[in-house]
């Protein structure tokens, strides 16, 4: 990749830096979409030919007919011109017409479609990241997609966000495809660069989730991407628990220790296996139960979080989460958000499917 800085280029040169998702067109479909528009080329010219045929002339000298005009936009059209040997009589003019036109459209369909198609797909690729570019906020920068990475972003999805306002960082072209399948923006680069994270909207990003492989790796990027966005919300995986306070210092809002928490469960499996399914429950959003967070109810204000309809894990108040049974949120307040349990739907469960 080039050394100059990503944000100083235009749209059309971060052609392969930047991917916006694309929906998938069949190729057959893409032949018979060209073989209509060129069809309607044709009948135009036609159209065109046949109103102002007093003003053309052929080699009988005996004006144009319908087939004639019908013949001179064909042999035009296809860049064939005139040359010493022309069709004279009307049979071999519609055989002109009907038959080696058709081939010579389909020659020249497999010999310039290709090309055509990849410089059409770089003009819209060049369109979508130019407005792309100037709309883009309050989404999701996800860097590193390997497992970590994959699993939030299902998580994300499974919570119904939208696969548009997620933009994937990472330098595997293979992760960047599985991304790209999945309606992502991708963007390829190293997540330490500070004008890659510009590039992907950082400093406008409501949320940053660095899922990088390396605990070293993932202080650097959460300290460069807390310089970048003050305000969102910084969330990091660590592989081990004497790192933690490093990406806290570097910026992190949140930071989750893979190892030890996989460490953890494996414990428990040995025992509790039942505990670790309802675990692994709670993390999956799109089926059986699932952590969910919402405001409170102007009717459950001044109650208590204890008593509700819904088992309530926690109460966030002023940006600070407090355990159900703690004394400040014995009774909620307006502005409250409760963390609880959510039962999800049969109709929610083919939603969060039909969304991953």
């Amino acid at each position: 990749m080039p050394s100059d800085h990503l944000t100083e280029r235009p749209g059309h040169a971060l052609v392969g830096v930047v991917r916006m998702p694309v929906t998938g067109v069949s190729p057959i479909r893409s032949i018979v979409r060209r073989v209509v528009g060129a069809l309607v080329v044709l009948a135009a010219v036609v159209l065109i030919v046949y109103v102002d045929r007093d003003d053309y002339t052929d080699a009988n000298g005996d004006g144009l007919s319908l087939l004639d005009c019908v013949y001179y936009a064909t042999v035009s059209l296809s860049t064939t011109g005139y040359g010493d040997i022309t069709p004279v009589s009307d049979t071999a003019r519609l055989v002109n017409v009907l038959i080696i036109t058709p081939l010579r459209v389909l020659f020249l369909i497999v010999l310039v479609g290709t090309t055509l198609e990849v410089l059409t797909e770089r003009s819209r690729q060049s369109l979508k990241i130019q407005r792309w570019r100037r709309k883009v906020r309050d989404h999701v920068v996800v860097i590193g997609f390997g497992t970590k990475g994959r699993s939030a972003v299902s998580a994300l999805l499974g919570d119904g966000v939208d696969p548009a306002s997620i933009v994937v960082v990472d330098t595997d072209q293979r992760m960047l495809d599985v991304a790209s399948s999945l309606g992502l923006v991708t963007v390829s680069g190293s997540g330490t660069r500070n004008d890659v994270l510009r590039v992907a909207g950082v400093p406008l990003a409501r949320s940053v989730v660095v899922a990088t492989n390396r605990d070293d790796t993932a202080v650097l990027v959460t300290l460069t991407a807390r310089q970048l966005a003050p305000k969102a919300q910084i969330v990091a995986a660590v592989r081990e628990q004497e790192n933690v306070h490093l990406l806290r210092q570097s910026g992190a809002d949140s930071v989750v220790i893979s190892s030890e928490t996989a460490g953890r469960l494996l414990g428990m499996a040995t025992s509790t296996p039942s505990v670790v399914e309802i675990f692994e429950d709670l993390l999956t959003p799109d089926t059986g139960l699932a952590i969910a967070e919402r405001d409170v109810e102007p009717s459950e204000v001044g109650g208590s979080p204890r008593h509700l309809s819904e088992i309530v894990l926690g109460v966030v108040r002023g940006g600070r989460l407090h355990r159900v049974d703690a004394p400040e949120v014995d009774a909620v307040e307006v502005g409250d958000r409760l963390l609880y349990v959510r039962k999800v739907t049969p109709a929610e469960e083919r939603a969060g499917t039909e969304n991953t």
